[in-house]
C-alpha cells in the first residue's frame, strides 16, 4: 500500500530578516558623520532559517517557514522573497506596531571575505513553540490523507528565547509521529551555550554547527574532547602545552549528546560520522564574493540528502557543494544551487 503523501517535506522554524550587505570596507569606520563610499550594495533575504528554507525549495523540496516578523515595509520584502522562491510563508505571524529585524554586513576586501555584522533583532524573538505547532498543523490542512511533515529545522537557536526552552519537547513531538529533526544553533552571542540546549540536542537528529561552534557547545554541556595532556579543549582551542582535539574526538563528544554531529569546516569541507567512522567531504575551490549564507545552503543540502535516504557520506558531498556554489553571488540566496548543479559539482567525499 502507498504510503499518504505530505503536503511538505519540511518545516523550517526560525529567524527571517532582510540582510543589507555593504562592501568593500576598507580600514576602520570613521564617525562624526564621515562619509565612505563602497563598490556594492545588495538588499536580500537574510536570517539563518530563512536562507535555509530558501535552499532547500531550489533543491526541490515542498518547504514551509514559520518566523514572525513586524507589519512592515521590511516584513513585506521577506514575505514576498520567500514566497518567489517556492516558500510557503502562510504560518508566519505578523505583528502590527512591530518591527522586523535587520541585518547590516560590512565586506572586507580579500581572500576570506570577513565581515561584521550589525543586528536589530525586531520581533524576531516572539516566535514561540505554539506558533511552530500551528505550523505543522496547517501542515495537512485540507488533505485529510496528508501525513505528518517530514522534518522541522530550527536555526538561530541564540536569537529564539521563548522557543528555546520548548525546543526539546517540540522535536520530541515531530520525532513521535515519524518526523526528523535538524538545529544549526549559530552562535550564543552571551557565549553561555545553555537555555535548554543539553535537552534539546537530545531530541535532535542532526546538529549542524560550524567547528569553532562544535568546540563551544562540547565544551560547555559537559561533553569536552580532550587533548593529548588529557586536559579538556575548550571553545578557544587547546589547553596549554596540548594539541587541539582530532576531528574523530569532537564528533564523538557530539554524539555522546544525542545527535548525529555533522560540523562545517569552511574551505576544508565538513565531517560527519557514519556510526562511528569519520567520513569527510572537501569543499569545491572557490574565490567567494562573500561567504553569507553558505553554511545555511549547506545545512538545505545535507537535510535533502538524508531526506532521500541518502548515506551520511552522500548526504555531506551534495551539502558541501551547495554551501560552495552559494558563495558565487553576494548574499545568501543569489547563487543558491538547483539540485542538478549541485550535483554536478559535488566533491569527491571519503573517509
Amino acid at each position: 500500500m502507498t504510503p499518504p503523501a505530505r503536503s511538505f517535506d519540511l518545516l523550517v522554524a526560525g529567524d527571517a530578516v532582510p540582510d543589507v550587505i555593504v562592501g568593500d570596507v576598507a580600514g576602520e569606520l570613521t564617525f562624526g558623520q564621515a562619509e565612505t563610499l563602497v563598490e556594492h550594495g545588495t538588499l536580500t533575504v537574510g536570517g539563518s532559517s530563512a536562507i535555509m528554507a530558501c535552499g532547500a525549495a531550489r533543491l526541490g523540496l515542498r518547504v514551509a517557514f514559520v518566523g514572525v516578523l513586524g507589519d512592515d515595509a521590511a516584513g513585506r520584502f521577506m514575505l514576498d522573497e520567500l514566497t518567489a522562491r517556492g516558500v510557503d510563508v502562510s504560518a508566519c505571524v505578523v505583528l502590527a506596531g512591530r518591527a522586523t529585524g535587520l541585518t547590516v554586513h560590512l565586506v572586507r576586501p580579500g581572500a576570506a571575505r570577513d565581515r561584521a555584522m550589525l543586528t536589530s533583532l525586531g520581533c524576531v524573538g516572539e516566535l514561540t513553540a505554539e506558533m511552530v505547532r500551528d505550523a505543522l498543523a496547517r501542515s495537512g490542512e485540507g488533505d485529510a490523507s496528508a501525513r505528518p511533515i517530514g522534518h522541522l529545522h530550527v536555526g538561530s537557536f541564540y536569537l529564539l528565547p521563548k522557543l528555546a526552552p520548548d525546543l526539546a519537547d517540540l522535536f520530541a513531538e515531530v520525532r513521535r509521529v515519524g518526523g526528523t529533526t535538524s538545529l544549526d544553533t549559530q552562535g550564543d552571542w552571551q557565549g553561555l551555550w545553555q537555555g535548554g540546549l543539553h535537552e534539546a540536542l537530545r531530541e535532535t537528529d542532526v546538529f549542524l554547527p560550524n567547528r569553532d561552534e562544535a568546540r563551544a557547545v562540547a565544551a560547555n554541556l559537559g561533553a569536552a574532547p580532550v587533548g593529548a595532556s588529557g586536559a579538556p579543549v575548550g571553545a578557544s582551542g587547546a589547553p596549554d602545552g596540548a594539541p587541539g582535539a582530532t576531528d574523530e574526538t569532537l564528533l564523538s563528544a557530539l554524539a555522546a549528546l544525542g545527535p548525529l554531529p555533522v560540523v562545517k569546516c569552511g574551505a576544508e569541507g565538513a565531517v560527519s560520522l557514519d556510526r562511528t567512522a569519520l567520513v569527510r567531504a572537501g569543499a569545491l575551490p572557490a574565490a567567494p564574493v562573500d561567504t553569507i549564507g553558505a553554511g545555511d545552503s549547506f545545512d538545505a543540502g545535507f537535510v535533502y540528502g538524508r531526506l532521500q535516504g541518502w548515506s551520511v557520506l552522500r548526504s555531506l558531498a551534495l551539502a558541501t557543494a551547495c554551501g560552495s556554489l552559494s558563495t558565487r553571488a553576494a548574499g545568501g540566496v543569489a547563487a543558491q544551487p538547483t539540485l542538478d548543479e549541485a550535483l554536478a559539482a559535488a566533491p569527491p567525499a571519503g573517509t
